[in-house]
């Protein structure tokens, strides 16, 4: 096939620019596909994680409510081999926490509680990690250990609980006055409707209810 001047030319031009720049632009386009195959390949390796992890998850539930705990440990140890990355794992965990301290196992409850403490991003997950850790430090009679866990702001939903066991421990360790303001301080923190108030009433009244302002500043003026 004949061309004429011209074409030859842009020919030539296009074999000399390719011969000084092609073999970059070839590095790049490989770079770039590759780029594209590995994330399609995230994401479906990430929609399968998420599938098996549920599937799993199932059959975890299944188990809590046959009241299986062999195969509710088995499961959650198998969620956070697998698949530590996902959601479900941390929701496990939690609960084969919940039926190993049912089962007064606080050595595999406590495992599966630092877990989450350690592995999980969701602050919800950590929060309530850490409240039934200083639950079981309490009654372990470890105080110390217990208000660590309940140091620092936990969300909303939980700052009430939190503050409530941290009333729990000062009771137990003869801190009257720790503890009345720690109830009253969870009462202030909950809604009027959460049904936790009335447990955290009735221990503020066992301890002579709040101390008011004008109370407390009598007491320390005698």
């Amino acid at each position: 096939m004949a061309y004429d001047l011209e074409e030859q030319e842009q020919l030539d031009t296009l074999k000399a620019w390719w011969k000084q720049y092609g073999n970059l632009v070839t590095w790049l386009l490989v770079i770039a596909l590759s780029g594209y195959a590995a994330w399609t390949g995230w994401n479906t390796y990430q929609r399968n994680q998420s599938t098996q992890a549920s599937q799993l998850y199932d059959e975890l539930q299944k188990s809590i409510i046959a009241k299986d705990s062999v195969k509710v440990q088995r499961a959650t140890t198998d969620l956070i081999e697998k698949f530590p990355r996902t959601s479900y794992a941390p929701m496990a965990a939690l609960s084969a926490a919940k039926i190993a301290f049912d089962a007064n196992d606080l050595k595999t409850a406590k495992g599966h509680l630092h877990w989450t403490l350690d592995h999980s991003n969701v602050e919800e997950y950590k929060s309530l990690a850490k409240i039934r850790l200083a639950g079981i430090a309490l009654d372990e009679k470890a105080y110390d250990e217990g208000l660590t866990f309940l140091a620092g702001d936990f969300p909303a939903d939980f700052a009430g609980v939190a503050i409530d066991v941290k009333g729990d421990i000062y009771f137990a360790q003869n801190k009257i006055e720790d503890a009345r303001n720690a109830y009253q301080a969870a009462l202030d923190k909950l809604g009027a409707k959460n049904p936790g108030r009335q447990l955290i009433q009735i221990k503020l009244d066992a301890l002579g209810g709040a101390v008011s302002v004008s109370n407390a500043s009598h007491a320390a003026a005698k």
